[in-house]
């Protein structure tokens, strides 16, 4: 039974120097997973502003109109095109003259996430209470103050555990990528076993997938933690802030 194992490590990573093959494919997946998360979280927080501030204002300005409409349909043909189909024409379509496939996949995949990651934010923002809104108002502050100092504050401690979700289910949604030709992880392990002829290295690209998972499991729950520290309504620290700068002032 050792020597079988032994075999297969050998075969699968060792033999022929293989194991630049899942190197080369463990790089890339952190690669894109990174820059299309942070490309998704820009995206998925000005899509949901535009969204929530439309919502919120009774008048809104003809141009936020234009942009929530124009956000609001980008979101449903995101949400309603296979991932797959997505990155295909992001490939062959859109960037069909260009060489760097990491690069298309990070947009690919970072315009794909910035549509659910907006829906998180949206969420989050919404189950702020209404009351968070008046007191700020109350306080003196305007809709915007009351937004960036009170409101998002809260939306994003709020938002943690469905982001993270969204994380883990980003970096599994990038083992399609070697449709267009990036060596991933997913790729590096077929490749691997069609050399070999034996369907054991796809069991270490699954061991890959979830270790990458158990970490970002890890820092998650380290941010939620974190946040939970400092558990008190963010109101109450404004208005501390502003009773403060009123006695400074006198």
């Amino acid at each position: 039974m050792i020597d079988f194992i032994i075999d297969i490590i050998y075969t699968s990573f060792i033999r022929s120097d293989r194991y630049l093959l899942w190197l080369t494919g463990i790089q890339n997946t952190l690669q894109i997973t990174f820059f299309a998360l942070l490309l998704g979280i820009v995206i998925g927080f000005s899509v949901a502003v535009i969204r929530v501030t439309s919502d919120s204002l009774s008048q809104p300005h003809i141009l936020l109109k234009i942009a929530n409409r124009i956000v609001t349909m980008y979101v449903t043909a995101v949400r309603g095109i296979p991932m797959m189909v997505q990155l295909l024409i992001m490939n062959f379509i859109v960037f069909a003259a260009s060489r760097n496939l990491i690069l298309v996949g990070v947009i690919a995949f970072g315009i794909n996430s910035g549509a659910y990651v907006s829906e998180v934010f949206r969420g989050g923002i919404m189950s702020v209470d209404k009351g968070q809104t008046e007191a700020g108002r109350s306080l003196g502050l305007g809709f915007f103050q009351t937004m960036i100092k009170i409101i998002l504050p809260q939306a994003i401690k709020n938002s943690i555990p469905a982001l993270g979700n969204e994380f883990i289910t980003l970096i599994k949604e990038t083992s399609i990528i070697g449709v267009i030709g990036v060596m991933d992880i997913t790729r590096a392990g077929n490749v691997v076993r069609g050399i070999t002829y034996n369907a054991t290295p796809l069991i270490f690209v699954a061991l890959a997938y979830l270790i990458l998972v158990i970490i970002l499991e890890f820092f998650v729950k380290k941010a939620e933690n974190h946040l939970r520290k400092s558990d008190r309504p963010v109101v109450a620290k404004v208005s501390r802030r502003r009773q403060t700068s009123v006695s400074n002032l006198k």
